[in-house]
């Protein structure tokens, strides 16, 4: 999970990096309150999940509570690169005498982190690491020592940066660490790093990917998910503990396992070539050992996705059972009967493999007029394309 710039600096200053004051507001109103707050020249920012906000317009100053209000109002609602603003973080001025680049991220190639530094912050790093790659500093970090006091300063030290603030970015970069370890992110990346006026190093921005798979160890993790910015059939799917990604397509897929999930967007994308260029409405793993309930939260997600014109059931029983995937199928067309909303829709399965004989028993014996059931994976992928294209 991506955060947004004003929570990544949260983090930052719970765990000692130091950031500006600043507070992030949805309304000019409160941009007005918030810079009347800080009590001096402030600059608003738009929160958006993408780079290129000042380019765009999404990073003015302003010297007054009232010029902070009117930057506010021109900013909210911007669209920067297919990004809405929705909220924007004032936050104080800083005098910037030098900018930097600092951060730490899963090297999953080396199957360890990686660090990286640079005294020409401010700009892209992926500029820096093209046109002068001997200006960015790259450390391996092993995952078991991590970033003590002594690694610091040998990142510091191969950046190159000046010996009058040395002791005070060694400090950052171990609280980074701490931001990147004790939260379970992928991603700690500070650009730029400042040096202020008067002497202080600064973390002037913040961006901060967190591993969803440790959210168990996080409640709180909760409260930055982005709701207003996730689509609201994923949230849903969240709920249900679902593996589901939103796609843009017709044909709703539900599989165990990711391989297998992968393998089966593949084989509808191709299909529907066919007929009009049908395309996959979503990933969705309903994982190794998904019962008759799980079986059910999935189908009804994917029904309830007002794209899908078809649902492909592929499933291959190992630890799951085709007879409990075939039951799920029969108890979600019940329980959206139950509820109102019947199924409209076509489903094709495609189940094989652990009692696969008894599945298909069960699924014939309910004899529902929108379930169909299909031998081969190709086969099933033709058909529900056709289906999904209007063709059948």
């Amino acid at each position: 999970m991506d955060l947004y710039e004003y929570q990544a600096k949260h983090l930052f200053d719970s765990h000692g990096v130091p950031v500006t004051a600043g507070e992030v507001c949805a309304t000019p109103d409160a941009a007005h309150e918030a810079a009347r707050k800080i009590g001096s020249a402030v600059v608003v920012k738009a929160q958006v999940k993408t780079g290129g906000r000042g380019k765009a317009g999404g990073v003015k100053l302003a010297a007054t509570p009232d010029e902070a209000q009117a930057r506010a109002q021109d900013i909210l609602g911007l669209d920067i690169k297919g990004h809405v603003v929705r909220r924007v973080l004032v936050t104080e001025a800083t005098d910037i005498a030098e900018e930097y680049y600092v951060s730490f991220l899963l090297d999953r190639a080396n199957r360890a982190f990686l660090a990286m530094a640079s005294v020409e912050g401010g700009v892209d790093i992926e500029e820096v690491a093209a046109t002068r790659p001997e200006a960015l500093a790259l450390v391996r970090i092993d995952a078991i020592d991590g970033v003590d006091e002594t690694l610091a300063a040998s990142i510091v030290d191969r950046a190159g940066f000046p010996s009058h603030i040395r002791e005070q970015v060694i400090s950052v970069l171990v609280d980074l660490w701490q931001v990147l370890v004790k939260e379970d992110a992928t991603l700690v990346e500070v650009n730029p790093l400042v040096l202020s006026a008067d002497g202080r190093v600064l973390a002037l921005d913040g961006k901060v990917t967190l591993d969803d798979n440790a959210n168990y160890r996080h409640a709180s993790h909760a409260d930055l998910v982005d709701k207003d910015g996730t689509d609201p059939i994923e949230l849903r799917a969240k709920e249900f503990d679902l593996n589901y990604v939103k796609l843009d397509g017709e044909v709703g897929i539900i599989g165990n396992g990711a391989g297998l999930v992968m393998s089966t967007l593949d084989v509808v994308a191709y299909a529907g070539e066919e007929f009009g260029g049908v395309r996959p409405a979503n990933f969705l793993d309903i994982g190794g050992g998904a019962s008759a309930e799980v079986m059910s939260n999935g189908l009804d997600i994917v029904l309830n996705d007002p794209d899908v014109r078809a649902v492909f059931v592929n499933v291959f029983g190992g630890i799951t059972s085709c007879d409990a995937v075939a039951n799920g199928i029969v108890q979600a067309v019940g329980a959206l009967a139950e509820r109102g909303t019947p199924v409209t829709k076509p489903i094709v399965c495609r189940i094989d493999g652990n009692n696969a004989v008894e599945g298909r028993r069960i699924l014939n014996e309910f004899d529902h007029p929108l379930v169909e059931m299909v031998e081969t994976m190709d086969d099933a992928a033709r058909r529900v394309a056709q289906l999904a294209g209007g063709a059948a």
